[in-house]
């Protein structure tokens, strides 16, 4: 028992690491980089985090994140691009380069790429 709590431990700790260490990099790094083929919306974290993500959200235009609800709040920061971010309750914002928007937890949402768009969403 004792053991199979040192195997998992090491599992995640080399998980963790692995994952880390596919954006750590001593040289200068680009957002646009963490997206290389032409699917109409990717995500990918960027690291893991303790008590929550970071994730780099790629919308191409005339592309939609479909709606859907998230469990907590979160912040959607726009990077690059044109996206429009709309809700339920009828908020509806365009995002351009340095905007960004709190998202509401129990919200239905979804975003839609007016131009290729490049987000932060952080949990």
């Amino acid at each position: 028992m004792k053991l199979s709590k040192i195997i998992l431990t090491a599992i995640a700790l080399l998980t963790t690491t692995f994952a880390f260490s596919q954006t750590q990099n001593t040289d200068k790094m680009n957002i646009t980089e963490l997206h290389n083929d032409s699917t109409g919306v990717q995500t990918k974290m960027m690291f893991p985090a303790t008590d929550g993500k970071v994730i780099s959200l790629q919308i191409l235009k005339d592309n939609q994140l479909k709606e859907h609800i998230s469990k907590v709040a979160a912040l959607l920061v726009c990077v690059f691009g044109n996206a429009i971010y709309e809700d339920e309750n009828g908020l509806k914002v365009t995002l351009l380069s340095g905007d960004f928007v709190k998202i509401e937890p129990n919200i239905k949402h979804w975003v839609d790429g007016i131009e290729n768009t490049n987000l932060l969403l952080i949990k």
